[in-house]
């Protein structure tokens, strides 16, 4: 098989499990021969499916079927973030760049929207980048334009991330011209994250930038989730995917700026 026909391999697995995802938590369990009637694919295929995203950590098996893991377990998982709304955040990126210009520093957070952000910015730079995610600093090592500064702290397998006090501290050390982060969950007024410790990573990282860019793809308007993070007037950009209750979007709109991205 060609490369091409891997990728494409590859991709048509991620978007049928996505769908079983989706199917699952929607339902709240369902029969591997319902998901496989959905997904139009074999039996053996579909167990093949359940059995890798339950090595993730996404769904739990249980004779004849699946159920999904709370939502704190499978939303925080960067496994599960880097195959979700990936178009969303592949367009969030597109947009946010434009507020990036040679020469600046920047401060990304460990969500998988920066992450598309960091795959763009070697076009842009020289830059200096600082973060906390795993996978960015692996996409930026050898982009010779990029200044990488790498925050430590306790490793999160969860998030493949720093976190921590360690982390904190060293998120309160650095001034940067624009941080860029995400979040779980938004309403008209207040963001919000499902875990204090990563609240608090990000609290200091909105903190140390002089501007403020959030990146939220559709699935994560109009919902709350435990903990609140900060208000929408906290960020100076918003950039979301739609589409976006119009009403919601206008009372956002009364705090900081917004910006609906197409994913055209």
């Amino acid at each position: 098989m060609t490369n091409q026909g891997k990728r494409a391999t590859r991709q048509q697995r991620q978007q049928r499990q996505q769908q079983i995802v989706d199917h699952v938590v929607a339902h709240g369990d369902a029969a591997a021969a319902d998901l496989a009637e959905l997904t139009g694919v074999s039996l053996m295929t579909v167990h093949r499916d359940i059995t890798e995203l339950v090595e993730r950590g996404v769904l739990r098996k249980y004779h004849g079927g699946v159920s999904a893991q709370p939502s704190t377990v499978f939303e925080s998982s960067s496994d599960y973030r880097l195959h979700s709304h990936v178009a969303d955040k592949n367009a969030l990126a597109k947009e946010a760049l434009k507020f990036i210009t040679p020469g600046m520093s920047l401060m990304l957070d460990d969500s998988t929207s920066a992450l598309a952000l960091a795959r763009l910015l070697p076009q842009v730079g020289p830059l200096t980048v600082v973060t906390n995610y795993r996978l960015i600093t692996e996409e930026l090592r050898d982009a010779e334009n990029i200044r990488l500064m790498c925050i430590g702290g306790e490793y999160s397998r969860t998030h493949d991330s720093w976190i921590g006090l360690p982390a904190l501290e060293m998120v309160a050390g650095f001034s940067v011209d624009l941080t860029v982060l995400s979040t779980s969950a938004m309403t008209a007024t207040m963001t919000f994250h499902q875990e204090q410790e990563i609240v608090a990573v990000k609290r200091a990282m909105r903190d140390a930038g002089a501007r403020r860019v959030l990146l939220m793809d559709r699935s994560k308007v109009g919902r709350s989730a435990l903990h609140r993070l900060a208000g929408v007037e906290a960020f100076d950009h918003v950039l979301l995917t739609g589409p976006v209750e119009s009403g919601l979007l206008a009372s956002m709109g009364k705090l900081t700026d917004v910006r609906v991205v197409d994913t055209d």
